[in-house]
């Protein structure tokens, strides 16, 4: 299949793309590499920069060429789009309604999109399941939900066949792709930072929740596993309709199991600052993925915490290393 994949200079998109190459796809990576990197695109796919609002005229006739789409390019950071709401509206609203017309003009009908869990907000259950509200607490989780409800459009009017995967952390590396995020945000790689002397120590907000240490459960999800469903999915869609699934480990950990493993992993001690708990912090948040199991066959083959920390220290101190 030819494939555009969105967003392909970033961490999860560079995987997606890698996977695709070794399974003989043509990939064309579309990036404006605004948070993406040039060395993250994998050898052997076209490399276009550029804004996906652009889609349609940086790849001009040959978009017509492409079978289907992954859409990973996003604003995705919580705080920051809670500071600049306009840049996360326009981004990834306005920029995915503008690839979608691209697609439409080129008669392109099928894309897979990378959602997230945060469409949810704060669930009323765990696991979470496809059915559940969504209230989005955040405007990066509503702007994605939007997104959500354009493909559903889409489909209705234009016979798009569209998948949504939703999920909340992914961590891990797959080969040398792995997280390089400015800032970095996301737990385990912070928690990796201190091991390389990068910080000095690793925050942990409130001990106090109703989970087995008192900390934070969140769910986890390997990023080659995640890639792998991105694959399934290609396959998965129907003209016409929108298809949503959740993407999780089942169970969840805690923030003081991330510690602790990534002081097994890495043998470094990792000091650990407690704080107050955060406003607005669920005590779990867990996304079931029963449904792509029952209809796509979708399981994770990494699902342990000790794999996604060792797979995540393996390319992150061996870059360093090299870099050193």
């Amino acid at each position: 299949m030819q494939l555009l994949v969105t967003g392909g200079a970033g961490y999860i998109g560079s995987v997606v793309a890698a996977q695709l190459v070794e399974e003989g796809h043509e990939v064309t990576v579309l990036d404006d590499l605004s948070t993406g990197h040039a060395d993250a695109v994998p050898a052997g796919a076209r490399f276009v920069q550029g804004s996906i609002t652009e889609a349609g005229g940086l790849l001009g006739e040959s978009f017509a060429e492409f079978d289907a789409v992954l859409h990973f390019a996003a604003k995705s950071l919580v705080g920051e789009s809670v500071e600049q709401p306009g840049r996360y509206w326009s981004s990834n609203l306005g920029g995915t309604l503008a690839l979608l017309d691209a697609m439409r003009q080129a008669g392109v009908g099928r894309i897979v999109f990378s959602s997230t869990a945060a469409t949810y907000g704060e669930p009323e259950r765990t696991p979470i399941l496809e059915t559940d509200p969504t209230r989005p607490t955040n405007p990066y989780g509503a702007s994605k939900l939007a997104v959500d409800t354009a493909l559903a459009t889409f489909s209705d009017l234009y016979g798009l066949a569209a998948v949504s995967l939703r999920y909340f952390n992914v961590a891990g590396a797959y080969g040398e792709f792995r997280e390089r995020h400015t800032p970095e945000t996301h737990l385990i790689p912070n928690v990796l930072k201190v091991a390389l002397g990068e910080r000095e120590s690793i925050s942990v907000f409130g001990t106090d929740y109703p989970t087995p240490d008192g900390t934070c459960v969140r769910d986890y999800i390997h990023v080659a596993d995640l890639g792998r469903a991105h694959l399934l999915a290609l396959h998965a869609g129907t003209a016409g309709t929108h298809r949503i699934f959740n993407l999780g480990n089942g169970a969840g950990f805690s923030v003081q199991e991330v510690i602790d493993v990534c002081r097994e992993v890495t043998g470094h001690e990792i000091p650990v600052t407690i704080g107050p708990r955060r406003a607005g912090d669920p005590a779990v948040l867990v996304a079931s993925s029963e449904k792509i199991q029952r209809e796509l066959g979708w399981k994770p083959a990494r699902p342990s915490l000790r794999d996604i920390v060792s797979d995540a220290w393996t390319a992150t101190a061996g870059k360093e290393s090299t870099s050193a």
